[in-house]
């Protein structure tokens, strides 16, 4: 399926990023990562690095930060590991409609989520009772390629039994879309990071574009 692909007239399983589609997580990465910086004794994030926190995982993140020290990159991942993520769980906020979104989709679909997330994706589900939303989570911890691979999108394909012609991706994010296309699937933007023919502005759009309202 390429860009030009529209919804399937067959939807079975929709899959859903985290941060930005149904997490306002904007901050709360920023006081992560810059929390992990001290602990390096780095500076804090530049407004560059403040974006793309929002889009990598962490060893992307550091690979950026760092493209010339591989001892740094493993050493700003373990100190990640080790951090404990509830104190910045209160920065995190649930999209408007949230829970109503899911609970139409739900109704009609099958859900799953896959994020770049890792070890924060627990207690982030946890925090908002969402441990029991999805059908299948795949997160870094899940796949070995973080997105713009395919690689989680095909585990929940193949967790679910669904065709890649059946299912579409929910992001936010250009890695998003390269994540949809490279598996096959059907994508829809939410935001305005940039233009796609299949796009909504807020998450409550979602299930009137899918026909689950």
């Amino acid at each position: 399926m390429n860009r030009n692909s529209g919804i399937p007239s067959d939807l079975k399983l929709v899959i859903l990023d985290c941060d930005g589609v149904l997490i306002d997580s904007h901050q709360s990465n920023i006081a992560f990562y810059n929390c992990l910086l001290e602990q390096m004794n780095q500076p804090p994030l530049t407004l560059e690095g403040a974006e793309l926190a929002q889009v990598y995982s962490t060893p992307q993140l550091l690979q950026h930060l760092f493209p010339k020290s591989p001892k740094k990159i493993e050493e700003g991942i373990q100190i990640a590991g080790a951090l404990d993520y509830l104190p910045f769980l209160e920065y995190l906020a649930p999209k408007p409609g949230l829970f109503d979104v899911l609970k139409a989709l739900k109704s009609r679909y099958r859900l799953a989520l896959a994020t770049n997330r890792g070890a924060s994706l627990i207690p982030l589900l946890k925090r908002f009772n969402l441990e029991d939303s999805f059908e299948v989570t795949a997160s870094i911890l899940t796949v070995s390629q973080p997105k713009p691979a395919p690689d989680m999108l095909l585990y929940c394909l193949e967790k679910t039994g669904i065709s890649p012609e059946e299912a579409i991706y929910v992001g936010d994010m250009e890695n998003d879309l390269v994540s949809a296309e490279a598996a096959g699937m059907a994508f829809i933007l939410m935001g305005s990071r940039f233009k796609y023919h299949h796009q909504i502005q807020v998450l409550t759009d979602l299930p009137k574009l899918l026909g689950a309202d």
